[in-house]
């Protein structure tokens, strides 16, 4: 699958800009701030609904603007398909395919799929959990589409559930709001064993990729590796440590969602206590961590610049090996971006990265240097200026 079109209007810097592009290699040059991540951005953002630099819409509207538009060509074998995308500062974003009457947003997910490089994913390895339960849960729903429902009733169920906590913490909980307690506890921990579930196979199919793709981009001396932390098997700390649960921990990937149901029930049942005295919910996938390691120990606090580097690459490129392993039985390859990567690496880690993504059906590049793209990365540039696209410049 490659992107044939991309058409913004009113997006972050555009008021409209056409984006002509094709198979293979295309790196867009331009000064920095200019808008070249703003055109990965909404690439980005037509493949999973969310962006990779800020956590709300509303950034993403042209200043004084209520709408932003992002339409895209997309072309896989002899099919292509277009999307139109209306992102609104005052009512739900809508969508549309081929044209077609108006659907939700999230009815699009899954047509265009990305694995979007960007400085940003330092976070992967540097922040706290939730950038890798973030970075868990979009492969997830691109992979699976159906799976922005199972987040999502798992968040409705989560936020219901801490208002009932809450207000026992002010002192207005009664037996009355217990019962209630018992129920929405069926309904979460119904919703967290679906997500649970389906992120562990995840994982599952992430670690050899992991590997693989960290040895590939090193000297190979130490191995990538990735750990579920559940809070099922103990209260997961933020720095990602899991607290003794009072035995062996239990192997969740040999149970069924029927059975990580129960699981949940019981560990809400121990931990009510905690729960009522302090507001909130303890127990779920929301508190899970991905634990990234490297050798021996956790690649957090302890891996140097260049580990930390070659670690959130690789978990990129697992992604997109895992997308494409889905390619193979009838999905759709993905579309690279490397959005102003190649200026934060040495030139050793450059020609290596470059070598492994070139074979990709298309890969998108921005720099603000033409010199940081390795001759690897042979391809079309495109020149961008301010408010759009040097068409003079296109070679």
């Amino acid at each position: 699958m490659y992107l044939e079109q991309l058409s913004l209007t009113d997006f972050r810097s555009y008021a409209q800009v056409e984006l002509s592009l094709e198979p293979g290699v295309t790196v867009l040059v331009g000064s920095n701030g200019i808008g070249k991540t703003n055109l990965m951005e909404a690439i980005g953002y037509l493949a999973t609904l969310s962006s990779h630099r800020v956590s709300s819409d509303a950034p993403l509207l042209r200043f004084g603007t209520e709408r932003a538009m992002i339409r895209a060509k997309l072309v896989r074998g002899e099919q292509s398909t277009v999307l139109e995308l209306e992102i609104n500062s005052t009512r739900a974003n809508r969508a549309r395919i081929n044209r077609s009457n108006p659907v939700r947003a999230r009815d699009i997910l899954g047509i265009c799929q990305t694995v979007l490089f960007a400085p940003e994913d330092l976070a992967l390895v540097k922040g706290d959990p939730s950038s890798r339960r973030r970075f868990l849960d979009e492969l997830l729903v691109s992979l699976i589409p159906r799976h922005a429902a199972t987040r999502s009733d798992y968040d409705r169920v989560l936020k219901q559930r801490n208002a009932l906590l809450k207000s026992a913490r002010a002192g207005k909980f009664s037996t009355g709001h217990e019962a209630t307690l018992d129920v929405w506890d069926q309904h979460m921990a119904r919703a967290g064993a679906e997500l649970l579930h389906a992120r562990l196979e995840l994982v599952e199919r992430l670690r050899p990729h992991l590997r693989n793709s960290y040895a590939g981009l090193t000297d190979g001396s130490k191995e990538a590796g990735a750990i579920y932390r559940s809070t099922l098997q103990g209260a997961v700390e933020d720095d990602g440590a899991v607290s003794d649960a009072g035995g062996p921990a239990e192997d969740l990937r040999l149970l069924s969602v029927d059975e990580l149901t129960g699981r949940y029930i019981q560990a809400f049942a121990s931990s009510r206590r905690k729960e009522l005295e302090r507001g909130i919910s303890l127990v779920g996938p929301h508190r899970d961590e991905l634990e990234l390691v490297l050798g021996e120990a956790p690649a957090k606090g302890y891996a140097s610049h260049g580990e930390t580097w070659s670690m959130c690459l690789s978990l990129r490129l697992a992604s997109y090996y895992v997308m494409l392993d889905d390619a193979r039985t009838g999905g759709s390859a993905p579309i690279l971006i490397l959005d102003d990567v190649f200026a934060e690496l040495d030139v050793q880690r450059r020609r290596k990265l470059a070598a492994i993504v070139s074979g990709a059906e298309q890969v998108l590049v921005t720099a603000a240097v033409e010199d940081d793209i390795p001759s690897e990365l042979a391809g079309r540039r495109v020149k961008v200026i301010p408010g759009g696209i040097d068409e003079r410049e296109d070679r």
